[in-house]
């Protein structure tokens, strides 16, 4: 038997015989390949969802897109600056409440709201024309509606049309009179602010006060709108009151003494420059002990306003009069300012057991060491009493 050509070997062999190296496996995969070139194509299902999806992503963008252009857009346009003329006035009044630290877009965002002008721009261009715009204050006012814009401006400018009460607390009121002065400011009636006392949650008085409300109405000038309940208003006032305490460092435990003391002194102090000369007086006779011995506990006491006092009301035996009871009154006897509590809490060092107004007009008084040279002031006081009848 002949060898093979090597040229038949790597060829496949002759026609009619299998190659050397053919095991079948070339003709298996030549009809796969002729099988599937028979088949027709499958078709791709995920294209039309990935497409989609892509027009879904477009439009998506697109709308974004739109939106965060808007605002330029309507900068390039211009914002609403429409304003009222005269004739679309309508005669009323409509209540407005002006914010504290109010800027102009804010006023004009709340008058918008309110009717009173159109559009926030007519307002803020308005209110840069007009210097007096810049003196707007908070609070409560009753604007026309539906006017003009400079006109807005105009007649918030004029602090006359707040709608707001003004009351003047002076220094040494008595709870009851302040009742009064805040009952005549906002026409409610005293027994509304008498009942608001008696509610210490409600107007924030310090547990300390124990549920006394006198000493603790600061005396100032307060502005109220018409809807500062008489609660919230005595609120205000004792939360004054205890915002000076804190700054003249009077602790909690000596709170109540510091507002007694500062009571009296409100009462018998005529010269700021003597005011921590009677608290001097008043801690060197508490230390003694001496009674304090005082016109102004026992006044308080009968519901008088008066300098002098009588035999039979000094004689009384009461919680306030200080010439029948050791020691401080139960409870302080009016309301005293700042100054009067800075000397309760810092009194002027001095030997003084005595003191006596010799001159109730120009509040000249003289403090003493001994009782002698007290009665020779006294002489002088009842001297003044005598020439001016009636003022004692």
């Amino acid at each position: 038997m002949s060898e093979p050509h090597l040229t038949d070997a790597i060829l496949g062999g002759d026609a009619g015989g299998r190659g050397a190296w053919d095991d079948g496996a070339t003709r298996v995969s030549t009809r796969r390949e002729m099988r599937a070139r028979q088949r027709p194509p499958r078709r791709n299902r995920k294209g039309p969802i990935l497409i989609l999806l892509t027009l879904l992503l477009v439009v998506g963008a697109l709308a974004a897109a739109a939106f965060a252009l808007m605002p330029m857009v309507k900068g390039l346009q211009g914002e609403d600056a429409s304003d009222y003329v005269a004739a679309d006035a309508t005669g009323k009044k409509v209540p407005v409440v002006v914010p504290e630290a109010a800027n102009g877009a804010t006023i004009a965002k709340v008058l918008q709201k309110a009717g009173v002008v159109k559009s926030v721009k007519a307002f803020t261009e308005a209110a840069k024309k007009d210097a007096r715009s810049q003196g707007i204050q908070p609070g409560d006012y009753l604007v026309p509606e539906r006017i003009p814009a400079a006109q807005a401006v105009t007649y918030l400018a004029d602090p006359a049309h707040r709608v707001v009460k003004r009351v003047t607390i002076r220094e040494g009121m008595r709870a009851t009179e302040v009742y009064a002065a805040l009952a005549k400011a906002s026409g409610r009636p005293v027994s509304d602010y008498t009942a608001a006392a008696k509610d210490p949650a409600a107007i924030g008085l310090p547990a300390y006060a124990k549920g006394n409300v006198e000493g603790y109405l600061f005396p100032a000038s307060y502005e109220f709108g018409p809807k500062v309940t008489p609660a919230e208003q005595l609120a205000q006032m004792v939360g004054k009151t205890k915002d000076v305490l804190d700054t003249l460092g009077v602790s909690p435990e000596k709170a109540e003494r510091t507002v007694i003391l500062a009571s009296i002194i409100e009462s018998e102090a005529r010269l700021d420059a003597d005011r921590g000369k009677v608290a001097q007086v008043l801690e060197n006779r508490l230390k003694r002990p001496m009674r304090l011995q005082l016109d102004s506990t026992v006044a308080y006491a009968t519901g008088k306003r008066v300098i002098t006092t009588t035999d039979k009301e000094r004689a009384q035996v009461n919680g306030y009069n200080t010439y029948t009871r050791d020691g401080l009154p139960v409870g302080p006897i009016g309301n005293p300012g700042e100054a009067s509590l800075k000397a309760a809490a810092e009194p002027t060092p001095g030997p003084w057991l005595y003191f006596v107004t010799i001159d109730p007009a120009t509040g000249e008084t003289v403090f003493t060491t001994n009782l002698q040279d007290h009665n020779k002031a006294v002489e002088k006081f009842q001297s003044w009493c005598q020439a001016h009848k009636g003022q004692c």
